[in-house]
């Protein structure tokens, strides 16, 4: 990885905090699965007057979908 292109302590050090920036973005997704693995078991006990809470939780729980754009050169359609 740069540590061992560059060889200096702060290639190290620098590695390394990418290592742990990846090990709390897995724990978040992993705490994400567990969050919804409670929203189901709690849904399954309460009556359908919370339906529309938790729909509105769900909504708040999935990434936001973003429009992909195209990236280049477009000539101008004549």
């Amino acid at each position: 990885m740069l540590s061992s292109v560059l060889r200096s302590p702060r290639a190290v050090r620098v590695n390394i905090e990418i290592m742990r920036a990846f090990v709390r973005l897995r724990q978040m997704l992993e705490s994400n699965v567990q969050l919804a693995k409670k929203l189901d078991a709690l849904e399954k006990k309460c009556d359908a007057q919370f339906r529309v809470v938790f729909d509105a939780i769900r909504e708040l729980m999935t990434p936001p979908v973003s429009a992909k754009r195209r990236i280049g050169f477009r000539p101008e359609k004549i």
